[in-house]
């Protein structure tokens, strides 16, 4: 398993509750609807965005191993 760290300062997201919210997913279908999602579960870029970038290097990492 990956080292867990913080993702998302402002929303106090990590790597593992990123992780947790793709379990539904098993590849990388549509990035946006993904992103979509992920962003509705843990409310990650609804600060100051600037995990924006990190939070899609999560996404592609997790999902494309």
């Amino acid at each position: 398993m990956k080292e867990n760290y913080m993702v998302c300062n402002c929303a106090q997201v990590d790597y593992n509750s990123i992780a947790t919210a793709l379990e539904t997913h098993n590849k990388l279908e549509n990035v946006i609807d993904v992103f979509k999602e992920v962003q509705n579960v843990t409310h990650c870029t609804t600060g100051c965005g600037g995990c924006y970038q990190k939070v899609l290097d999560v996404i592609s990492e997790v999902l494309m191993g």
